[in-house]
């Protein structure tokens, strides 16, 4: 895919070169700097950045790294950290049946995995919990989604195929309804689930997505574990670019977003406006984010890891913009609210505010990274983002979220549909 060069990130030549830059990294970034600068010149509505507080946080995060791995042996983040909770792996369940496959088929099958459980992962809301039907332990939020998403995925929900109900499929996805969604994630007026109807119709519009690209996901019974084939057929000498792998996911699910910005008919995605970007032309004050599309193209290393390819690039992504990373920094009064509505009324995600903090969030992870790669003498490939979000600056804004308010919430409120964040 062409990228439109830094200086001309705001002067398209076209619709689809502007469609083009807008699906990389580098369009991220080059798109949230302008608003970090911005920010430290105290001109943004909403937030203000005050990097004197940077190595106090860094200091934060690198503690929770020490803690939870003194080894530094700090894994990608991803899908598959939520599955490992309280020491043991669910993928233990399906181990039966993953260790009698072949290597190409078990990691098309983890991939299934990975993609309905990343799209399932939306904020579940405060008040829902799932409980383990095996072991009656009790998950909330993101290990919630997930251990709900397996059994979801184990029980055969995704699949067409009764004989084979590991796996996601075209058929499967479609026929999907609200009811079987609330079922099986135990949702009732009592343990209510934030945006069921809108993990439904994502989950249904993927089915449609996977049906409509068959060189990405096969043509005889569509699933996403098919774009496994094509990226083998995207890797040279057994290696394959971290940025392939976003790249085949962006323009293989862009139709599955709802309600977003379109570009000739081009779905954007996790793509927003903000006023106060420079108005140069076609799609010049747009900031992307692709945040679920950077955090499964994450989930989707171990699996081709396995395969024995060596994914390169990996620091091209980006951190991922989202309530844990960005209210970290808020939390760390890195970012400081202009006003008081920022952290006492709730805020869509087409929101200026919250297209701000997100734009911010995302320079400041790149910074803090850097910060913690001096302070332990390691390079962006051996502490590529991926490690330092897991490690890292995800934990962290958890943990400082629990202690500045009890129940663990993040500092700004959301209005989430259930397929933003």
């Amino acid at each position: 895919m062409q990228r439109v060069p830094k200086k001309d990130a705001m002067i398209p030549e076209d619709p689809l070169t502007t469609i083009a830059y807008l699906q990389t990294p580098q369009a991220i970034r080059d798109r949230s700097q302008i608003l970090f600068d911005l920010a430290c010149q105290r001109q943004l509505d909403h937030f203000a950045v005050d990097l004197t507080k940077l190595p106090q946080a860094a200091d934060y995060v690198l503690e929770v790294i020490r803690t939870h791995y003194p080894d530094l042996a700090v894994p990608f983040h991803s899908r598959w950290r939520h599955f490992e909770v309280n020491g043991e792996s669910r993928l233990t369940l399906l181990e039966p049946e993953l260790s009698a496959m072949e290597p190409l088929e078990r990691a098309r099958t983890l991939f299934d995995l990975a993609v309905t459980s990343v799209l399932l992962d939306a904020g579940a809301g405060a008040q829902w919990q799932y409980v383990e039907p095996e072991t009656k332990q009790v998950f909330q939020r993101s290990e919630g989604l997930a251990i709900a998403s397996f059994h979801c995925f184990k029980a055969g929900l995704f699949s067409s195929q009764p004989h084979q109900p590991w796996q996601a499929d075209a058929p499967g996805l479609t026929q999907l309804t609200a009811e079987d969604l609330a079922t099986a994630f135990q949702v009732s007026d009592q343990n209510p689930l934030v945006g069921v109807e809108g993990r439904v119709t994502l989950l249904q519009k993927l089915g449609y997505a996977l049906s409509k690209s068959p060189h990405l996901f096969g043509a005889d019974l569509p699933r996403p574990g098919h774009l496994v084939d094509y990226l083998l057929t995207q890797a040279e000498a057994d290696q394959l670019p971290a940025s392939a792998i976003l790249q085949a996911i962006l323009q293989g699910l862009g139709d599955i977003w709802p309600g977003r910005v379109t570009l000739e008919g081009v779905s954007l995605g996790d793509v927003w406006p903000h006023p106060k970007l420079p108005n140069t032309g076609l799609g010049s004050q747009l900031v992307p984010f692709h945040k679920l599309s950077q955090w499964l193209t994450y989930s989707l290393l171990e699996p081709l890891q396995a395969l024995g390819l060596t994914i390169t690039g990996l620091d091209a992504l980006t951190g991922l913009a989202e309530y844990r990373n960005g209210g970290l920094f808020i939390d760390l009064e890195v970012l400081q609210p202009q006003h008081a509505a920022v952290l006492t009324q709730p805020h869509p995600p087409d929101s200026s505010l919250i297209v701000e903090w997100r734009a911010l969030t995302v320079i400041l992870l790149d910074q803090l990274a850097e910060t913690l790669r001096q302070q332990l003498s390691l390079s962006s490939t051996e502490l590529p983002l991926a490690k330092v979000l897991q490690g890292g600056t995800w934990t962290a804004g958890r943990q400082i979220a629990a202690v500045k308010r009890p129940s663990g919430p993040p500092p700004i409120q959301l209005a989430s549909d259930g397929t933003v964040f």
